[in-house]
């Protein structure tokens, strides 16, 4: 009886520290979760100073494009997944929305495309759903490793291009939705879609005095695009670690919840065992008692 009492408190005990650990996590999914979601909000005032200065560009070109002419079904897909586990379903989920997005959506057979991973964890369901991956980038641990990983994975994409000629780019990561929930989304981020093209030409301009451009009209455009390239990366960087830790925040809820339910059982049967012992030692006080006095 003592040794299953000894085993039962240090069960206990194992039990305690593990949910003190993962209480701890908890608490860091769900700062990390604020954390990104209001670097992507902080993009925003940035996103409509690039998009009117690309208005202000079209007032002098109302006909310039800059969609690109698309030859074929070739393209390349960047996958924002994860380096680290305890993320339930995350990538799973992803691959899977991206493989069936490449197939009907953008109706590109597996032999017309190349994908760039974020994350190794997602790398082997890439593999399993036969899609190949060109390179591979590890996701940033904190925010203020998202823009060095995002110009690396500018380079990649632009070194790409090149080398294999594709003019279609794609992004397919995860999006957090509230609380500790998330869902799949993809952009297209290259060719530039005509209707948002139209709309920054019909913008109205607000102030009465209009902005004059003194650099090339082409080189000016030209980089304020690379800046939306890197706006929209970064978002979906961050969207993507929120994301993350969204699924790492449900997978401890879930874990919590367990472990509780195993404390509670575990407490229950020591003081049933306890009681057990006590009654155990009464019994034999009174036997005892009883000898004496015959």
């Amino acid at each position: 009886m003592t040794q299953n009492m000894e085993q039962l408190r240090r069960s206990i005990h194992t039990a305690d520290d593990l949910h003190g650990v993962v209480t701890t996590m908890k608490a860091l999914a769900s700062v990390s979760i604020r954390q990104y979601q209001d670097a992507v909000r902080a993009l925003d005032q940035y996103n409509e100073t690039i998009e009117l200065g690309l208005s202000a560009l079209f007032k002098n070109r109302p006909h310039a494009t800059f969609g690109g002419n698309i030859e074929s079904d070739r393209l390349i897909a960047v996958v924002f997944g994860s380096d680290q586990g305890l993320v339930g379903q995350f990538n799973d989920r992803l691959v899977r929305y991206a493989i069936h997005q490449m197939n009907e959506a953008e109706k590109s057979p597996p032999e017309d495309r190349t994908a760039i991973a974020i994350g190794l964890r997602v790398v082997p369901f890439l593999e399993d759903q036969g899609q190949s991956v060109s390179r591979v980038l590890e996701v940033p641990s904190s925010e203020a490793g998202i823009a060095p990983m995002v110009m690396r994975l500018l380079s990649e994409i632009d070194t790409l291009r090149r080398e294999e000629a594709i003019e279609r780019i794609v992004l397919y990561f995860n999006r957090p939705t509230g609380g500790a929930s998330y869902r799949p989304m993809r952009i297209n981020l290259l060719p530039l879609k005509e209707t948002w093209l139209d709309e920054l030409r019909d913008r109205k301009w607000e102030s009465r005095a209009f902005p004059i451009a003194t650099m090339d009209w082409e080189r000016l455009f030209t980089q304020l695009i690379q800046q939306y390239f890197f706006v929209s990366l970064y978002r979906a960087m961050a969207n993507s670690l929120a994301s993350e830790n969204a699924s790492r925040l449900a997978a401890m809820e879930n874990a919590e919840s367990n472990i509780e339910d195993r404390l509670d059982e575990l407490n229950m049967i020591y003081k049933r065992e306890r009681q057990t012992m006590i009654t155990e030692e009464l019994f034999d006080v009174v036997a005892g008692f009883e000898a004496l006095r015959d």
